[in-house]
């Protein structure tokens, strides 16, 4: 990393990111799409019957599950409820074997040992998608494996082939790889499908320097500066990279058992029929716009005419542009929740609104907050002053704001990365994602390393600020879709278990 690169981000660590100018937290009517049982059945037909520029399941599957056994950890070395929990419930986990644990009663701190070391599952080093998450009468589940069956539900491409772009780490890969081996062949056997798997690493590239509490810049033991991978945010150019038009976004996690998929099938096919109908209508916007502005350019230039003088100067001042744009504002203000800033003239108007509709789609799926984790749903004021549809994390909104806090707690949902976008222009192009990327909604968070505090620079959030200018459009699904394991002992909810 260049010297400059690094002087720059120590600043941004010392200065921080300005707080976004929260409007409103998104509610039903207000910045949610509620849909009742014919439009959702629309949306879900509209999937099956439009066409794409091909169909991909994204996973971000990057990091160990530490996180997921911190408390597993902390109870090896003093007995903790979660390592009591874990031994009283030990055979109702997917991953229970006899030759790994032995029999009962199983003692709590060596069966965390077991689970979590090498001379056990050594899960402690090992990332979630390899990890058994359910169990069935003739097998066991990775979470990966449940994203394969997934897959096959309701990302088929009609060629019969199933897409699945999986973000790994590169020390990951080899079991990755394996997990991949042990069911790919089989799996497509059972659902008559081709899978095709793609490992994509966040690129080192995108690592950003540390900062211990004081700014200065964080050394190792060897005194070089310690960089860090910068967040999920990185992932926008993996993302990028993918060629396929429909894009489905999930987390590793985020997965159920089977008994229980059916209702995430039908609402990611509603996710993606809301995308496909936003994209088309957005598509005959643009493409009604370019026709009309390009004829009465092309007019413009029989200058003999004296109207088309005038309109040599500007194409977009006759009463069809107006009225076309007319519609786009209305649109744009009761779909997206899009208000535009006052124009200097007919130009800027058209123009404006034009580079509103042509960019990236993203439909998110909200679910009504009961107490998980997950970004919330915002309207926020944008630096060029229009509004717009935001996803946003507790750390972005100021706290000493009485209306951002106000926002905030009169917000109803939150998102659990349930993301449908579609990447390409109405006439096919790829968008390229890093322009669309707002670089002032980053993070600085607090991290540490071999024991020593420090202050880490995430970039925007995928979800968040690295979708910042995309078209994008919020739809409540039920809570049942969102199942995270976010750690070990969700895996004795209901939902992961047969």
């Amino acid at each position: 990393m260049d010297n400059a690169k690094i002087t720059a981000e120590l600043e941004r660590i010392k200065k921080g990111f300005p707080w976004l100018d929260i409007i409103a937290p998104a509610t039903p009517g207000r910045g949610i799409e509620v849909l009742g049982p014919e439009a959702a059945k629309a949306a879900e037909d509209y999937c099956s019957t439009a066409e794409t520029a091909g169909r991909c399941k994204f996973v971000p599957a990057s990091g160990a599950a530490s996180r997921m056994f911190k408390d597993i950890f902390a109870g090896l070395r003093t007995e903790n409820d979660a390592v009591r929990k874990l031994a009283a419930e030990l055979e109702n986990f997917a991953f229970y074997d006899p030759e790994v644990f032995g029999q009962a009663p199983y003692d709590p701190r060596k069966t965390a040992a077991k689970l979590l070391e090498d001379d056990g599952l050594g899960y402690g080093k090992k990332p979630k998608g390899v990890l058994k998450f359910h169990r069935y009468p003739d097998e066991v589940r990775t979470a990966l494996a449940e994203h394969f069956v997934e897959g096959q539900a309701y990302m088929r491409n009609p060629d019969g082939s199933v897409k699945l772009v999986i973000t790994i780490s590169p020390e990951h890969k080899e079991l990755f790889e394996a997990a991949v081996s042990e069911i790919k062949a089989k799996y497509e056997e059972r659902y008559g499908v081709k899978y095709d798997i793609t490992f994509t690493f966040q690129a080192k590239e995108t690592d950003t320097v540390a900062a211990n509490p004081d700014g200065t810049p964080f050394l190792k033991e060897d005194g070089t500066p310690l960089f860090r991978p910068a967040g999920h945010g990185a992932l926008i150019y993996n993302l990028g990279e993918v060629d396929e038009e429909l894009v489905s976004i999930k987390n590793i996690d985020n997965v159920c058992s089977e008994r229980l998929q059916g209702t995430t099938y039908k609402w990611k096919k509603v996710l993606m029929g809301r995308a496909l109908q936003l994209r088309d209508t957005i598509f005959d916007f643009l493409y009604t716009f370019d026709q009309l502005t390009e004829l009465r350019k092309n007019q413009a230039d029989f200058s003999y005419i004296p109207v088309y003088n005038m309109l040599q100067d500007d194409p977009f001042a006759t009463p069809e542009c107006q009225e076309l744009c007319n519609r786009i504002e209305s649109f744009l203000r009761d779909e997206l929740c899009i208000e535009m800033p006052p124009a200097k003239d007919s130009r800027d108007r058209a123009e404006a609104l034009r580079a509103k509709l042509n960019r990236p789609i993203r439909v998110c799926g909200m679910v009504k907050n009961e107490g998980e984790p997950g970004g919330g749903p915002f309207i926020v004021r944008n630096s060029d002053g229009s509004t717009s549809l935001q996803i946003l994390e507790g750390a972005q909104i100021n706290p000493d704001d009485p209306a951002a806090v106000g926002a905030l707690k009169g917000a109803t949902h939150f998102n659990p990365v349930d993301i449908v976008c579609c990447l390409r222009d109405y006439k096919g192009e790829k968008f390229n994602l890093p322009d669309f990327v707002d670089p002032e909604t980053g993070f600085i968070s607090s991290k540490s390393y071999e024991g020593r505090p420090l202050k880490a620079l995430e970039l925007p959030g995928l979800w968040n600020g690295s979708m910042s200018d995309w078209n994008t459009l919020f739809v409540e699904v039920p809570a049942e879709t969102f199942n995270p394991v976010k750690t070990v002992l969700d895996l004795l909810r209901p939902a992961h278990r047969e």
